[in-house]
């Protein structure tokens, strides 16, 4: 990796560790509070580079990072130093309103509040924004928030599958949008959401060609694999989050029930269907679990055709962890350099996914790490190939 581009990578884990201070109410575009995540963030470009990073949550209110003017219409980031400088460090843009959001369905539901831009052409919807786990105090997840925005009001309880459809294909036609996720909160069914999934996505797939991740907790039937991938749904995402059994109980007490071999389980039923690399887990890097600990998961995951998109932790304001820190960039490094180049090793890279959290890659700089292998690995070869041999005899 050259010098320029681990500068670059290091600059955006450090934006998504500290998040970024706005200084202007303005620059708040496409941003994102609550709800199903990532939350509290809004998509930038640096540098050509589209990323989430954290503007709405209390580090980002404290970082050293901020966003100020560097002339007409350009903008800049820019770093206080020991000595309270602003040094700038690289150019900056936001993400434009999607002109999707200017539609509504016949019954007066702002398409916004269907499905939302997520970095630069991604389509996300959470289907169901009510969970069984988020309901009870003792079994919800402590970091989420999917609950917040329908509070708010700035969403719906279900969407159907003909608002979705409908959402999906004008944001295609009027944004270009090149791929969906759609998660979902659990519902109290054996299926944990696979049978939503399926029906959105074939009526989506009805009206719009455009690749497809659904995410869920494990069916209890396996037979809903094949279901959801007939259906339309070109990958599929399971999240650990948390990998510790003790650390799961008491961050995630709902989903621990489903210990880390129960989960391998399901990823090899998943896999055998969707293909090796279609299927995915999110990683929370930062909330207890050690660099060593997500590395040694992540490549059992590899071995079985798992990708591991591992993330930093950002606690998002009225939940449980809201004060809980961030992990360092160091140690995110730590576990996103070596992660990487195993992945490219592997053949098995945000690339080479049709869609989901890790093809877009926005929420991590994972995938810059991969194809700071691939450069690695390059320029290796070229290094051989020129490389003088001693003739015999």
């Amino acid at each position: 990796m050259n010098q320029a581009n681990a500068m670059q990578h290091r600059l955006i884990t450090e934006l998504q560790t500290s998040g970024l201070r706005l200084t202007r109410p303005e620059q708040r575009h496409v941003a994102r509070r609550g709800g199903a995540g990532p939350s509290d963030h809004q998509a930038v470009t640096i540098d050509g580079t589209t990323v989430m990073v954290p503007i709405f949550t209390e580090s980002a209110w404290q970082s050293p990072f901020s966003v100020d003017s560097a002339g007409p219409g350009e903008q800049v980031i820019r770093y206080a130093g020991e000595a309270g400088e602003l040094i700038p460090l690289k150019n900056i843009s936001f993400a434009t309103t999607p002109r999707f959001y200017e539609g509504q369905t016949a019954e007066g539901v702002p398409y916004s509040h269907i499905a939302t831009l997520h970095s630069r052409d991604v389509l996300a919807t959470t289907i169901l924004q009510t969970c069984i786990r988020y309901e009870s105090r003792k079994k919800a997840c402590k970091f989420c928030s999917i609950g917040q925005s329908l509070r708010a009001g700035r969403t719906i309880a279900h969407k159907t599958p003909e608002q979705l459809a409908e959402v999906a294909k004008a944001a295609v036609e009027l944004d270009g949008i090149s791929q969906m996720i759609m998660t979902t909160g659990t519902p109290a069914t054996p299926d944990r959401g696979a049978k939503v999934l399926a029906d959105s996505a074939r009526a989506i797939k009805a009206v719009v060609d455009i690749p497809i991740q659904g995410q869920c907790e494990p069916p209890a039937d396996p037979g809903w694999y094949q279901e959801m991938k007939d259906a339309g749904i070109d990958s599929l995402g399971m999240h650990l989050e948390v990998l510790g059994q003790d650390l799961r109980a008491e961050i995630l007490p709902g989903k621990a029930e489903d210990t880390l071999e129960d989960y391998f389980q399901a990823f090899k039923q998943a896999v055998a269907v969707f293909g090796r690399g279609q299927v995915s887990t999110y990683i929370l890097a930062g909330l207890g679990d050690s660099a060593d600990d997500i590395l040694a998961v992540s490549e059992r995951l590899i071995e079985i055709g798992v990708y591991p998109f591992v993330v930093p932790f950002v606690p998002i304001r009225g939940t449980p962890l809201e004060d809980h820190p961030s992990p360092s960039a160091e140690f995110m490094e730590a576990i996103l350099k070596p992660l990487g180049k195993r992945l490219y090793d592997a053949g098995m890279t945000a690339a080479t996914a049709k869609a989901g959290c890790g093809k877009c890659g926005a929420c991590s700089t994972l995938s810059h790490y991969e194809k700071a292998a691939a450069q690695e690995s390059e320029q290796t070869t070229k290094a051989n190939e020129h490389r003088p041999t001693l003739a015999c005899g």
